[in-house]
């Protein structure tokens, strides 16, 4: 499926999908009903400074999609317009695996040993989600042919990996040729968040879109750099790279 122009927006060298919730879920489940293999990215301040250079490996079969306000605050500076809905994956992955579920096989990989058997256990109790097979991102994940002839055999269909940028995005695109897996997801610290290792902010700083400083708060030495230095960099690649599209794509 190839997007129109006016269904995404440049920045940072990365063209964003342009939809709301209930699109990409739709958009989501018809690739899978019909096997198309797509990788899904949650593009974030940190997201677009890490990333950079992978552009022409997201040009094919690849959603990218806003998340953050940061990245809001981008898209007012260079186009003047907004996103019609923050689309995190923290919020976003659990309800469309929940909304899916059994038509959903789910694998998970990534994490300290121990994360990943949590976030499927509340996955399973709380979601109704079908998670057939998890592996951490340490001891098990160091052999990558072994770990993918698991996630194979696993017959799942949705690969969560929470690595972290670049690292999760760079293993995805790698691997992709050699997984039958139909929907591959970034995830960053969703893993953590879903084991229960890590709090999600209250509702209300999440409505007015103030986690990024409760997580600050919470981690000053891990994240001090991505909300200042990085910030200053993810504004400078957002104006000199303007409304080019021509630096990487996103279309499936």
């Amino acid at each position: 499926m190839n997007l129109r122009q006016e269904e995404s927006l440049a920045l940072g060298g990365f063209k964003l999908l342009r939809t709301t919730g209930d699109g990409l879920e739709q958009q989501l489940q018809r690739r899978l009903e019909l096997g198309e293999q797509t990788a899904l990215f949650f593009a974030n301040t940190n997201f677009i400074v890490q990333c950079q250079g992978l552009q022409e490996e997201m040009a094919q079969d690849t959603l990218i999609i806003n998340d953050g306000i940061g990245v809001d605050i981008g898209t007012w500076l260079v186009h003047r317009t907004r996103f019609p809905q923050n689309l995190n994956g923290t919020d976003f992955i659990p309800a469309f695996l929940h909304s899916i579920q059994q038509q959903g096989r789910v694998y998970l990989f990534g994490g300290k040993p121990g994360i990943a058997l949590r976030a499927a256990h509340n996955l399973r109790t709380e979601s109704g989600v079908n998670v057939v097979g998890v592996s951490d991102g340490y001891s098990q994940g160091h052999d990558t042919d072994a770990l993918i002839e698991r996630i194979n055999a696993s017959g799942a269909n949705i690969l969560l990996v929470a690595m972290g940028n670049p690292l999760q995005e760079r293993w995805i695109l790698q691997q992709r040729q050699h997984l039958n897996v139909d929907l591959l997801f970034g995830v960053g610290a969703l893993l953590d968040f879903l084991a229960g290792d890590k709090p999600r902010a209250p509702e209300w700083i999440r409505r007015v879109r103030l986690e990024w400083l409760y997580r600050l708060c919470l981690e000053p030495a891990r994240l001090a750099r991505r909300y200042t230095l990085d910030i200053a960099l993810f504004l400078a690649l957002c104006l000199r790279t303007g409304k080019r599209t021509d630096i990487g794509s996103s279309k499936g």
